[in-house]
């Protein structure tokens, strides 16, 4: 049996115990503790933390997330690491009112409700909770599919907002030789049984808050934009929202219909279309199109966003030229909310 080892966080003097064969992250999950996180694969940096005192050694993980002089100085990766003493880390990114206030992680068997193509590679796929009943989180969160007959998962934001929390939607990017993706090509259907585990994820709307909000995705970083707009919708937030979305086509856009209804619903609603292609035909009622990709799009037409919360999900490089755009201009970290998705693989 693993030996148990005591964690101090500072500055948030917050205590739990860890056991020395779990990563500290999942330790924090297991006792409602939420940690700023990310890709949970050691990927990126958002659960970087540094070692005041203690025992600490990490698996596998990349370089880029946390470089060879950064971990000889105590810097750390939470979703890495493991304690081998009792410890005091330093938080360097935290949420106040997430740590204590998130949703609890859930383990749910769910049933294949529907499969159904939106686009040329986009599906959208609907569970409905099992076991317990409802599957509880965050408008903007995210959970892992178990890939049916293996202990491998792949994570994908929720697209429907909590309120139906009964029924969960994801929308699913197809690749290629995707594991996952592949499966929805007739490996899974509906009846079908899956295992879900979750919420995860800390880019969600925060209470009380009052900028407008700017929503800036592409292709399959469309599901925690609409969860979050669903939300709004239905709860009557009062703040405005502008809704950037890039895709290649006209014929990769989808949920029109719904998108323009938000501004019978949403105090001051503008959806903005960018198409990295000139298209000649634009689906009926589409209007606003811009020509570009996303991040110049957003750079053109908004001269205030440092008076914005700005919410982002789509392809990594789309993402990362966003992030750089917001630190052009000048944005808070804090007004600058996003779940950027990796690979389970170290390349």
């Amino acid at each position: 049996m693993a030996d148990t080892h005591r964690i101090h966080f500072e500055p948030v003097d917050i205590e739990m115990d860890v056991d020395e064969d779990e990563k500290i992250l999942d330790a924090a999950f297991r006792q409602g503790i939420h940690l700023m996180h990310g890709c949970r694969e050691g990927q990126c940096s958002a659960c970087k933390s540094y070692v005041l005192d203690g025992e600490i050694q990490m698996d596998r993980y990349s370089t880029f997330a946390c470089n060879d002089s950064e971990v000889e100085e105590g810097y750390v990766l939470l979703c890495r690491a493991h304690s081998y003493s009792d410890c005091t880390i330093e938080l360097l990114n935290f949420d106040k009112d997430e740590l204590l206030g998130g949703v609890p992680i859930q383990n749910v068997r769910a049933r294949v409700l529907a499969i159904e193509p939106v686009t040329r590679d986009i599906v959208s796929l609907v569970l409905r909770p099992l076991e317990p009943e409802i599957f509880e989180f965050k408008a903007g969160q995210y959970a892992d599919i178990t890939i049916p007959g293996t202990e491998d998962h792949r994570s994908f934001s929720m697209a429907t907002a909590p309120a139906t929390s009964d029924r969960v939607q994801f929308l699913v990017k197809k690749y290629p030789g995707g594991v996952f993706s592949g499966l929805l090509d007739g490996g899974l259907t509906v009846g079908d049984e899956v295992h879900l585990n979750g919420p995860y994820g800390s880019s969600t709307l925060k209470e009380g808050h009052v900028l407008p909000v700017i929503c800036i995705g592409g292709g399959a970083g469309m599901a925690p934009i609409l969860s979050l707009l669903r939300h709004m919708s239905d709860t009557g937030d009062p703040r405005p929202v502008r809704f950037y979305y890039g895709a290649r086509t006209a014929a990769d856009l989808f949920y029109l219909d719904e998108i323009r209804d938000f501004a019978n619903t949403l105090r001051d609603f503008v959806f903005v279309p960018c198409l990295s292609e000139n298209s000649d035909s634009l689906p009926d009622g589409v209007t606003g199109v811009e020509t570009g990709m996303v991040p110049d799009v957003v750079g053109a037409r908004e001269s205030e966003l440092h008076r914005c919360e700005t919410y982002l999900c789509g392809p990594p490089p789309m993402v990362d030229a966003t992030l750089d755009l917001l630190e052009s201009r000048g944005v808070p970290k804090d007004q600058i909310f996003y779940d950027k998705f990796t690979s389970p693989t170290f390349e």
